[in-house]
């Protein structure tokens, strides 16, 4: 909105300041700024109005003395999408084909979350929503996503020719001469190898002898990714902060990576896939990383307020399709490890116990408890230094994944 109406004004009347909108940074700064302010001027009329709703945590006895979140509000995941959505409609094209998918995903999933919050509140059904059903909202969502990657014209890459002795001077912003060709692709990048592009078309080729149906592959990809980031996510919102600050990482290196990917000279100079248009995803993943400090202004330790699945699925489907939008799928494992040991940790504890009590009559566990960041708390870890310890970790796994841009 703010980015048309500036743009407008620069355009005729040459206003001091105006042109400042036509920057990636200063609109991405701005959203950061605006996303964060939103929720600390809402956050505390937000938690007294659910209190008086009473919309809040119901006790669960985890089975070791700690912390018990009695009458402590949830769904404070509106808050976080309010406050990513807002700033992103403010300085974001509107019309940029990567800002529609994530808004998209970001109400479609905050939906999904908020019914399966609402359910647990309000119907006092303590398991929410069917976990079918809740699958079935994320494979939608896959569906959508891939489709509109795979099909709309505006998704492209574009190969910028590299030799020893060129420099690029072509601006981001003007019209780029014929030599540079965009193509439809499905290529990724593979980290930490030289020629690091992947093409799902080759894999298609490899197992099925032709190419034909590349774009169920694909689908199948992307609805897998978004399914397990975002239950990943889901899981990871266990303690006070820990799925906030993580996220609050994880997103700073999205905008990174998505500043790096959608400029033409950065591109080039380090020699990764450059994506038209996929610059404006830096101004929504800053307005998410604004969102998610405010949001833990109120949930660090002791919690205010939680998110619910209102915002820990809405958070994980968000991370997973700007991962894939600026095709750093691949770098996932990575980037978000917290996330991944804590789905691992539920898959391998379950498998175990199936496996134990079908074989000895006895299920037997790998980890005292799981989510994993629960193990530490039954060993007598306190809560706040599992959260500093997971957001140390995620922050090496950051930077570890930053360096495979110059690393191959």
């Amino acid at each position: 909105m703010l980015y048309y109406l500036f743009k407008y004004l620069h355009a005729t009347f040459q206003w001091p300041g105006t042109g400042l909108f036509k920057y990636i940074s200063f609109r991405a700064a701005m959203a950061t700024l605006s996303s964060f302010t939103i929720i600390f001027l809402l956050g505390q009329r937000f938690i007294d109005t659910l209190i008086k709703k009473k919309i809040t945590e119901s006790n669960r006895s985890l089975g070791f003395e700690a912390k018990q979140k009695i009458d402590t509000p949830t769904m404070g995941g509106i808050l976080i999408i309010l406050a990513t959505v807002v700033p992103t409609l403010l300085f974001s094209k509107w019309h940029n084909i990567y800002i529609i998918l994530v808004l998209t995903t970001t109400i479609w999933m905050g939906l999904v979350g908020f019914l399966d919050d609402y359910i647990k509140v309000f119907k006092k059904q303590k398991n929410g929503l069917n976990g079918w059903i809740k699958l079935s909202g994320q494979v939608i969502l896959g569906l959508i996503v891939s489709t509109t990657l795979y099909v709309h014209k505006n998704v492209v890459i574009r190969a910028l020719p590299i030799t020893p002795d060129q420099t690029v001077t072509i601006p981001s912003d003007q019209v780029i001469p014929p030599t540079y060709n965009d193509t439809k692709s499905t290529e990724t990048t593979i980290p930490f190898l030289k020629g690091n592009a992947l093409d799902y078309a080759k894999i298609t080729a490899c197992l099925l002898g032709n190419t034909n149906y590349t774009w169920i592959i694909y689908m199948l990809v992307v609805v897998f990714i978004i399914a397990a980031v975002s239950n990943g996510s889901n899981l990871t919102d266990g303690l006070d902060g820990l799925a906030a600050s993580t996220s609050v990482i994880v997103g700073t290196t999205l905008a990174v990576l998505a500043y790096l990917s959608g400029h033409i000279i950065f591109a080039q100079y380090l020699n990764i896939m450059y994506i038209p248009n996929l610059g404006e995803l830096t101004i929504f993943c800053c307005a998410f990383v604004g969102s998610c400090m405010g949001f833990l202004w109120y949930n660090g330790y002791p919690a205010q307020i939680f998110m619910g699945d209102t915002g820990s699925l809405t958070i994980g489907a968000v991370i997973a399709v700007v991962a894939i939008c600026i095709r750093k799928e691949l770098m996932i494992p990575m980037l978000c490890g917290i996330f991944l040991m804590e789905n691992l940790s539920v898959i391998l504890q379950t498998s175990y116990f199936k496996f134990t009590k079908k074989r000895y009559g006895v299920g037997k566990r790998i980890f005292k408890m799981a989510p994993f960041h629960h193990h530490y708390q039954k060993l007598g870890w306190h809560e706040s230094k599992i959260v500093t310890r997971f957001f140390i970790i995620s922050l090496l796994l950051a930077i570890a994944t930053l360096v495979t841009l110059k690393v191959r």
